[in-house]
């Protein structure tokens, strides 16, 4: 399979970037905000046209300082004047690795010194470069976007990234500038690998987290809580293997997320959950686990994904020979829904351990694949009866007729019975346990189904089958 044409929007603050991003990737996957300084870290997503695959690179505004001081008068979203440094560098990361490059600007405000700046820097590249003059909503202001071929590039495309006006032209000469400047598209690997959310509450020290595990500073790291807004997806080589690493918003407790911004960080936080196969759940130990570590965590087993629980900056901590044990102790306690979860202490910041984030992760993750033979689970079904028989409700008696494991990614058994009404969820659980007890399924949920079945066939529980 050919790899997918990386296509990157570029341009000041508040020109639509995250706009056009949406409307091509068919998602509200980047922040939108009237402030500019919204969107902060490079943000992946996809689009298709015209049998062409793009995957689609939304970047920081670039703030561009004029030479006098001065620079274009906006507001910026609030820190987002800490981050400039950063988000240049951000930007200028996504249009290094980028095949083609978009710039966007705005048709209403007109040519801008820190348009002309921009376009000075795209010149350099050898890159295609398309004009995209956003904020044209109706169709006979496009004349506004031509005083934008003065900035010296290739051709210039009114558009209304909001309504979709003339955003399939632009997307037409994509796919041609792509085909003329015959991009090098290498074999690209199949998707079936480990893909990893990385999830915690704000500030719990996840950015430095992806820092380290991927050897760059992919993601903006600030001691301000709540600088990853958006999540980003980073694929790294691990032992010949492919894995992806999703950064993520941190996460509040709900009645916390503030309106607006943060809100739809939380909800992208939420799919990046959903996306990946397993979570690292990352705890501040200065902090202990708190609610809204309770409340992420309970979100990844809510979508049935795999868990590791990763105690971060444990370096900050006076310990003795019991710490540890304390720590662990009370993550049970606190975490009791997920005491499968395997926990491991590091310090991103120091680099101590961090060998066992991605060894842990990759275990873990198999265990998703693990098939228990048909025969096996029977036998521990029987005996599991044999050692606690269901309580009967009533004059009806629950009786299981037969089990088996009918899926993986998670693990998923379904036991018939004559009356799913009859199971009780504390038996639920005792069936679980004894499972784990067997196959540890370390990290991974399992999900146990109940369905009726015609008690007068015939039984195979007692036989063994393969």
């Amino acid at each position: 399979m050919a790899r997918k044409p990386i296509l990157a929007l570029v341009g000041r603050p508040n020109v639509g970037k995250s706009s056009l991003f949406n409307r091509l990737v068919g998602e509200r996957l980047a922040v939108t905000h009237e402030i500019p300084g919204t969107t902060r870290d490079r943000l992946y997503g996809e689009t298709f046209w015209n049998g062409v695959t793009f995957q689609v690179i939304d970047t920081g505004g670039i703030e561009i300082y004029q030479p006098s001081g001065a620079r274009d008068e906006s507001p910026l979203a609030e820190g987002s004047a800490d981050f400039i440094d950063e988000i240049i560098e951000q930007a200028n990361i996504a249009i290094a690795g980028a095949d083609l490059i978009i710039l966007v600007v705005d048709a209403q405000t007109g040519v801008t010194a820190a348009d002309e700046a921009i376009a000075e820097i795209l010149r350099r590249t050898d890159k295609p470069v398309l004009v995209a003059a956003n904020k044209i909503d109706d169709i006979r202001q496009t004349d506004e976007a031509y005083d934008f071929y003065g900035l010296g590039l290739a051709a210039v495309f009114g558009i209304s990234a909001i309504h979709g006006l003339g955003v399939g032209d632009l997307l037409d000469e994509v796919v041609r500038a792509a085909d003329a400047a015959a991009v090098d598209l290498e074999d690209e690997p199949d998707d079936d690998h480990l893909k990893i959310a990385i999830v915690g509450r704000p500030n719990a020290g996840k950015s430095t987290l992806l820092n380290r595990l991927i050897g760059e500073d992919r993601a903006i790291v600030s001691e301000v809580a709540g600088t990853t807004r958006d999540a980003i997806d980073t694929d790294i080589t691990w032992y010949g293997e492919t894995v992806t690493l999703i950064d993520t918003a941190g996460i509040r407790r709900r009645g916390r997320i503030e309106a607006g911004v943060e809100r739809f960080s939380v909800i992208r936080a939420m799919k990046a959950i959903s996306r990946a196969d397993l979570a690292l759940l990352v705890i501040d130990a200065e902090l202990g686990v708190t609610e809204q570590d309770e409340h992420i965590a309970g979100y990844i087993i809510d979508e049935y994904k795999s868990l590791v629980i990763v105690v971060n900056k444990w370096d900050a901590l006076d310990k003795d020979a019991f710490t540890m044990n304390s720590f662990i102790e009370n993550i049970r306690d606190r975490l009791h829904f997920v005491r499968y979860a395997p926990v491991i202490f590091i310090s991103a910041l120091e680099g101590q351990r961090l060998h066992q984030v991605l060894e842990v992760a990759h275990r873990v993750w198999e265990w998703r694949f693990f098939r228990i033979p048909t025969s096996e689970v029977n036998r521990l079904l029987r005996d599991s009866l044999d050692r606690h028989p269901p309580h009967a409700k009533g004059v009806k008696r629950l009786k299981f007729l037969y089990a088996s494991q009918v899926r993986t990614d998670p693990p998923l058994i379904l036991f018939h019975v004559n009356d799913p009404n009859q199971v009780h969820f504390t038996y639920k659980r005792y069936l679980e346990n004894q499972i784990r007890a067997a196959y540890e399924f370390e990290g991974t949920p399992i999900r146990l189904s109940f369905r009726a079945r015609d008690e007068r066939k015939p039984n195979p529980i007692s036989r063994t089958e393969n």
